[in-house]
């Protein structure tokens, strides 16, 4: 089973999350911050980050870059989510190492089309 981690400060939305990634066949963890998801990440690396952008105490391309540095070798496929619609934020996220973008509010055909193993390249 493939494994995801959830990034996002927001209960709500990693509820939401849950129960759609949980339906695709994922075995699922969480993490409120980028420094609980770097740590989750160096004992235990997920095959998928859903990375919310906005994140207290270590940010977005704070994780990313760290990921980057601890993770040598496959990375997991990483999606992150954003409500800005701001290019310069766009690049980057893929310039630290983010493979896709979603917007929110999401619904469950957005994560389907981004999260279905056959979406993700290998």
């Amino acid at each position: 089973m493939k494994r995801c981690l959830i990034v996002d400060d927001s209960n709500v939305i990693r509820k939401v999350a849950r129960g759609i990634l949980e339906d695709l066949g994922y075995d699922i963890s969480e993490a409120e911050n980028g420094k609980e998801a770097l740590a989750i990440c160096k004992s235990n690396p997920p095959d998928v980050i859903f990375l919310d952008w906005q994140l207290p105490v270590m940010g977005a391309l704070d994780f990313l870059r760290g990921l980057r540095i601890h993770l040598s070798g496959k990375r997991p496929h990483i999606v992150y989510c954003t409500t800005e619609n701001d290019f310069s934020d766009l690049s980057r996220a893929y310039a630290a190492g983010a493979d896709d973008f979603m917007m929110k509010p999401f619904d469950r055909q957005m994560m389907l089309d981004k999260f279905a193993p056959t979406s993700m390249a290998p």
